[in-house]
């Protein structure tokens, strides 16, 4: 499993990843009929007869699939933006991520200098219980070399991944000595949840990157395990996580909103209004509660926040969300591909539809969110002039539909940001591997602390460190940009972070950075005052 969804977090490249994420089709209603054919009936005839006249008599041999797909492909490019033809090579992978696991063997990998390194085991995986170590070097698969040029990620995912329960050959290069480990296959969870603990006493913080059909059940046991230590006000973040599965999204807005309360509820022309309401006594109903949001933040998590904005729940405290409100079901289709349609929008509790505008065109569409950057509205003081219809919540506060979900509280995009200056270093994932490297080289030093906390306060980002990242920077023929002296200290923090995250993966990059994040400390500034 590649590393690079992990990595991950930076403000810019998430709202850059999750827009490409979502135009894939990510979003889904509560119930997915993987195997619904019903619909998915042949086409009518005269795309039928030019492609059977094409297959039977064109000059040259030609594969029609490929060209059914362009068809198909092009006749959904005049639908919604979220309306998509899947391929068949593309189903899987998709499906694993909704899923939240996949059958492998419990690796994270990369590829550098034409050799496959182990970067991370995952916790109690088949591959840790195996005893592959983190910098292992992976020669053979099954006794199929796996180095030089010609090897790619997803060659290296297919040898990986099989059957559960199946065995695999494993041959490492650990310390100059090949090694030779075999290991069962088995599912290897897609975690939805990116940290969770207490930011400071009686104040929990929750990160959640998607909503798959594990986030319910992850965000329960996150909850409970943070009030037993003690508890009372939450900050939840969903920035940068564009959706998933509705249901998900409604589950957790029951575990925050009392009695039989009205979650959401979808309407479509085929589909008639269905409503979503409260079933159960949560387990947070008191306690203030502030919701992260930025434009990276979509579907079920617009559907959560929209709830809990609408019944006046929680605090919203970021900047305004994607903008997606509509449902898609997912149809199989006889050639192995699939069909992602939309069948519905959804409405917030009040009515609100926060679906933005598409009426313009797709490609229109596909850039509003880098035209808030041209035209400020990620650094504006004040929220946006909202030109949507008009709604008022319980406590008389005023809401807008069609624009996403505007927050209560605006904190500006610093356009001053490093990540701009960093592009190119962020592509070619030289920062990242940078981190990998310079860590298994100095296992010493790392080793001595045993959490994050003994590391946020005792590690330092030295000149030395720095200096040895400007040269590993230009052997990938890039250079490092010229910072001022306050973007020096802010990317020395990201640094940190990263090597945390390298140790403790995600949640250790996020108690490292969430320091002094601005929207973070926002958060506990309203839960306090």
């Amino acid at each position: 499993m590649n590393n690079e969804k992990l990595r991950i977090g930076l403000p810019l490249l998430i709202a850059v990843s999750i827009v490409t994420g979502m135009f894939l089709g990510y979003q889904l209603r509560d119930r997915m009929p993987w195997n619904n054919n019903s619909n998915s009936q042949s086409f009518g005839s005269p795309l039928d007869e030019v492609l059977d006249l094409i297959e039977t008599r064109y000059v040259d041999d030609v594969n029609t699939d490929s060209l059914t797909n362009v068809s198909i492909e092009s006749i959904v490019s005049h639908l919604d933006p979220h309306t998509q033809y899947i391929p068949a090579e593309d189903v899987e992978g998709i499906n694993e991520d909704l899923e939240g696991r996949f059958v492998g063997i419990g690796i994270e990998f990369e590829l550098l200098d034409d050799t496959v390194h182990i970067i991370h085991i995952i916790q109690n995986g088949p591959s840790e219980k195996a005893g592959l170590k983190t910098g292992d070097k992976l020669i053979k698969v099954d006794n199929l070399s796996v180095t030089g040029k010609r090897i790619t990620t997803d060659s290296i995912k297919g040898l990986v991944k099989g059957a559960i329960n199946s065995k695999v050959n494993i041959t490492i290069l650990r310390s100059g000595e090949t090694k030779l480990f075999t290991i069962s296959r088995n599912f290897i969870p897609l975690v939805a949840l990116d940290a969770a603990y207490m930011l400071m006493p009686s104040i929990g913080y929750i990160r959640l990157n998607k909503f798959s059909e594990t986030t319910y059940e992850e965000f329960m046991s996150a909850l409970e395990k943070l009030q037993q230590s003690g508890l009372k006000d939450l900050v939840l973040d969903l920035r940068g996580n564009g959706g998933g599965m509705l249901n998900e999204a409604i589950e957790m807005a029951d575990e925050f909103l009392g009695g039989d309360k009205l979650i959401v509820y979808t309407q479509g022309s085929h589909l008639a209004k269905k409503e979503y309401k409260g079933r159960r006594r949560g387990l947070f109903e008191e306690g203030k509660l502030v919701v992260l949001l930025d434009e990276g933040s979509a579907s079920a998590s617009e559907v959560l926040a929209g709830a809990l904005q609408d019944w006046d729940r929680a605090t919203i405290i970021g900047r305004r969300s994607f903008g997606k409100g509509l449902v898609q079901e997912q149809y199989d289709l006889s050639n192995g591909a699939a069909l992602r349609i939309t069948v519905a929008r959804y409405f917030t509790p009040l009515g609100r539809s926060i679906q933005k505008s598409y009426t313009n065109g797709n490609e229109s569409y596909n850039e509003e969110i880098f035209s808030r950057f041209n035209h400020n509205n990620m650094i504006s003081d004040t929220i946006i002039a909202a030109k949507g219809k008009q709604f008022t919540s319980p406590n008389g506060k005023k809401l807008y539909a069609e624009y996403g979900i505007q927050p209560d509280i605006y904190v500006q995009f610093d356009t001053s940001s490093i990540d701009f200056k960093l592009t190119d270093i962020y592509e070619k994932n030289t920062l990242n591997n940078f981190i990998y490297k310079y860590y298994i080289s100095n296992h010493d030093t790392f080793d001595q602390y045993k959490n994050v906390e003994d590391f946020d306060n005792g590690f330092q980002v030295t000149p030395i460190i720095y200096n040895k990242l400007i040269d590993f920077v230009k052997h990938d023929q890039l250079e490092l940009p010229i910072f001022t002296g306050e973007e020096k200290k802010v990317f020395f923090i990201r640094l940190k972070s990263l090597f945390a995250q390298q140790i403790w993966q995600q949640e250790g990059y996020y108690k490292v950075l969430n320091a002094t994040d601005p929207i973070v400390l926002k958060a506990i500034e309203k839960i306090k005052h």
